[in-house]
């Protein structure tokens, strides 16, 4: 079994309140669940309303199949014009 986690700390261009920030992260969010079939959440800055750290987590049998999953979402949300990525992490357990 193979665990990916990918998190990412992304600013936000188009909030202008915590309210629209969580509309904006709900879309995104619910894009990346339904393309790559992978969990997602929020994990911090909540209270910030241009920031956001998401977690984004894999479980499957194939560790290379795993890296690409993850390398796909990192490269949507670089294409992403909306939003711009402050760091990236991921990591295979």
């Amino acid at each position: 079994m193979v665990i990916a986690v990918l998190q990412l700390d992304i600013r936000l261009f188009s909030g202008r309140s915590l309210k629209e920030k969580r509309r904006a992260l709900r879309r995104l969010i619910s894009r990346v669940r339904q393309s790559f079939n992978v969990s997602v959440s929020e994990i911090g800055h909540q209270d910030l309303w241009q920031q956001s750290e998401l977690g984004i987590a894999l479980v499957t049998s194939d560790a290379k199949f795993a890296d690409q999953v993850m390398n796909r979402i990192l490269q949507t949300f670089q294409r992403d014009r909306g939003l711009s990525i402050i760091s990236s992490h991921m990591e295979l357990f």
